[in-house]
């Protein structure tokens, strides 16, 4: 499949601090990819290199045929007709309507009038804004006038479009809606998407692969969802996509057992994954905790929460907390009933082993 941007071995230093480390990356033509990282981890420099507004260090950057380390001044407006960017806070011009807003980048680079009509009225279709065309911005919806930002973006370029955080000023609802609508107009218009956020939600929501990044500028991880939680590549990554809980563990006489308290045994033998030898740390996901009355594993309910689709239980294991969750429909087809204050056996599924980090 052909690529629409390419960044191989690159570092990007600003003065003596090194903000991405050998950074490697390829996003394929129609792909909807995600750059995923928490605050400081380099997302914003990986836009700052594909706006060209940062120069690589050392290594290569090349969007849709252009390597941006070679850019001549001339040559900018060009390749940067080729990116349609919306950013989280939108960057809708209060003092233009609709129309106006979707229509200035056409005109800045001096589209044809016919033309401007043509796409601009094709892009407000894409978006549902149609109707909207007179509308100032102060008279849409915060979900409206991101969709007014989308539409720009998509006559700036159909190919190649970045989204820099465009949902996270919207409240909860209109983060969902938006989603499914950036879903379906990637779906609509097969333009390749550059995701860039710290939202795991909407990464996994959307996705065909997320890059993980980590807090020292790397990306460690590149992959589908199902890969990503599946197969995480490190403790990070487990501990970054979704909620997770971490026990330390210990093996005794080839026994694996928690380390807390009296060392009750979890395996019989070291599953896979252990690290014998090392001290290893224990990853397991709420949903992966089950309430078993035969359990030696003992420990207290402190909090139960209805959370509509789910029931979430907060525990206490021997001093640390865990949570758990189980699924709505589960908890009414068991005539059990677990509430605060109840002692529980927990037994744990598709546990993952990691060597205990050093402490500082």
């Amino acid at each position: 499949m052909a690529e629409k941007f390419k960044i191989s071995n690159l570092d990007l230093y600003y003065g003596d601090f090194k903000a991405l480390k050998n950074i490697n990356l390829r996003v394929n033509n129609g792909e909807f990819a995600f750059v995923v990282g928490s605050s400081g981890a380099g997302k914003s420099s990986i836009l700052k290199l594909l706006l060209r507004e940062e120069i690589a260090t050392s290594g290569q950057v090349i969007v849709n045929g252009y390597n941006l380390n070679r850019l001549k001044n001339r040559q900018i407006p060009n390749f940067r007709r080729s990116i349609g960017v919306v950013f989280q806070d939108y960057a809708v011009w209060p003092h233009l309507s609709v129309w106006d807003n979707v229509c200035y980048p056409m005109k800045k680079h001096k589209v044809p009038k016919e033309e401007i009509a043509k796409r601009a009225a094709y892009a407000l279709e894409q978006v549902r804004m149609t109707g909207y065309e007179k509308h100032m911005p102060a008279q849409l919806s915060g979900g409206q006038q991101q969709r007014v930002a989308i539409a720009r973006s998509l006559v700036s370029s159909d190919e190649l479009i970045v989204l820099d955080e465009p949902i996270t000023n919207l409240d909860a609802k209109l983060r969902e809606e938006m989603i499914l609508e950036i879903q379906m107009i990637q779906q609509n218009i097969g333009t390749t998407i550059i995701y860039i956020t710290h939202d795991q939600e909407a990464a996994l929501q959307l996705c065909d692969r997320i890059a993980i990044m980590q807090p020292d500028g790397q990306i460690c991880q590149i992959g589908s969802d199902e890969e990503i939680i599946r197969r995480p590549a490190n403790r990070f990554v487990y501990s970054f996509i979704g909620v997770s809980n971490f026990l330390p563990v210990t093996e005794k006489g080839g026994k694996v057992c928690l380390a807390l308290g009296g060392e009750p045994v979890l395996f019989d033998a070291p599953p896979q994954g252990y690290v014998s030898g090392k001290k290893n740390v224990m990853g397991v996901r709420p949903m992966d905790i089950v309430f078993d009355a035969k359990s030696p594993i003992r420990a207290t309910i402190q909090r139960d929460s209805f959370l509509g689709n789910q029931y979430d239980y907060q525990v206490e294991l021997m001093g640390r907390e865990l949570r758990v969750e189980r699924n709505a429909l589960d908890v009414l087809a068991d005539p059990t009933r677990y509430e605060a204050g109840q002692e529980v056996g927990l037994k744990f599924l598709n546990v993952k082993f990691y060597e205990e980090e050093a402490k500082a």
